[in-house]
């Protein structure tokens, strides 16, 4: 009896310990903590991440109006290096990695044999054999067992490198006031190596906004230095620190999807009808088809000649100003042809928008007399509307200051 009780003991013990763990903080958790009035808190890959620090709607007006700062650490992202670095790449993922030049970034996704996405992200490339791959789900099994037969080393770094997003158009001239001399001369998509304390960070110009802007990644032991130093070089431009709320606005005008949100990723997917081919969600324009073998060639292009590609991920304008997320989507107000993955109301573009999965051949070749169905709550009472909504291209809003030479300061 004294030992059943030892081990009841020793069982509770275990289960509070457990539900007193924390998240894993990021390394500007305790700028993120000072600053989050809100404490509205959420997982992002085991990390403790802001949905929001003060207020939502003026951290989304400052992505389009000023500048904003976004913490990217919890992005998964991993150091592939040595001499078939470029060859293995290539093998894995769906864009040429050739015409990837030392000094630049591309999206990038990749899939299992079968020709079904595993994830989409960024690849930077910092020499001819040195790459960090970025991306939302962790792959490092499957990565190392596809590394097989190739002289390459794949790393997880994501508890080592420390990121922030700086986005808006104020952004540039940020980062010039914060002391970062040459940050003009990168276009979109270059990144370069910058001095910062006794090290380096590397800046890129890229971002998730559709708007100008730019990522920063230095070694986590730098990383209150690196805020420091923007939040003291944003001090007359505006700038901002920002949660998700704010950050997936923008991401959705900007039309840019999300694994396990705007498509369920092949590894994680329960039920086979979910699975997606990359030109089911939008991304067929990365796949080169004169490039040597990689994961699903043959799949998705045997899929693409026999016509047998079963969905289609598309934009949608709908009427009124109620936003559509998780709406379903019907023809004629009778057949139901999918379902709508994320919607807001744009303050930029002054449009209900939606981003949706239908069923081909609705939203490919049949566009027409599309209605999505809305559940709206007024006084403490749902109430079911019926609004049409019609294809339109993505992105929703289209900034000419994201790409502009020489960046514009304001």
């Amino acid at each position: 009896m004294v030992a059943v009780a030892k081990t009841k003991s020793r069982t509770k013990l275990a289960e509070q310990a457990h539900f007193r763990t924390l998240r894993l903080p990021s390394p500007f958790q305790p700028r993120l903590e000072a600053l989050a009035a809100q404490q509205d808190w959420y997982d992002w890959a085991g990390y403790k991440a802001p949905h929001a620090l003060w207020d939502d709607e003026l951290e989304y007006f400052a992505i389009r109006s000023q500048a904003a700062l976004f913490d990217i650490s919890p992005m998964v992202k991993y150091r592939i290096e040595g001499p078939d670095a470029e060859a293995f790449l290539n093998r894995v993922t769906l864009r040429n990695v050739t015409k990837l030049k030392p000094g630049r970034v591309h999206y990038t996704a990749w899939c299992d044999d079968e020709g079904y996405v595993l994830d989409d992200g960024t690849l930077f490339r910092f020499s001819a054999d040195r790459f960090r791959l970025c991306c939302q789900e962790r792959h490092l099994p499957w990565l190392l067992d596809s590394a097989i037969g190739y002289e390459v080393s794949v790393v997880e770094e994501t508890q080592e490198v420390a990121g922030l997003a700086l986005q808006g158009p104020t952004s540039f001239a940020v980062l010039r006031d914060a002391g970062f001399k040459g940050v003009e001369k990168l276009k979109i998509f270059d990144l370069a190596e910058f001095p910062h304390e006794k090290g380096s960070v590397t800046i890129s110009r890229t971002g998730f906004t559709g708007d100008l802007g730019y990522e920063l990644f230095v070694p986590v032991k730098q990383a209150l230095s690196l805020w420091d130093r923007l939040i003291e070089g944003g001090k007359l431009h505006g700038i901002r620190p920002m949660g998700y709320t704010a950050l997936n606005r923008a991401r959705i005008e900007a039309g840019l999807i999300v694994a396990n949100a705007d498509f369920v990723t092949g590894d994680s997917a329960i039920r086979t009808d979910r699975l997606r081919m990359p030109d089911e969600i939008g991304l067929g324009f990365m796949i080169d088809p004169a490039k040597g073998h990689f994961n699903g060639r043959r799949a998705i292009l045997d899929a693409r000649q026999n016509k047998t590609l079963k969905h289609v991920l598309v934009g949608l304008e709908i009427e009124g100003n109620i936003p559509a997320e998780h709406a379903i989507v019907y023809h004629r107000g009778k057949r139901e042809v999918g379902l709508v993955s994320a919607a807001i109301w744009s303050p930029t573009a002054k449009r209900n928008i939606a981003i949706a999965s239908l069923q081909r051949p609705y939203g490919d070749t049949v566009v027409d007399d599309l209605w999505v169905e809305i559940y709206a709550m007024r006084e403490l009472q749902y109430h079911k509307l019926m609004k049409r909504a019609k294809v339109v291209p993505r992105p929703f809003i289209k900034l000419d200051r994201r790409t502009a030479n020489p960046p514009g300061e304001r």
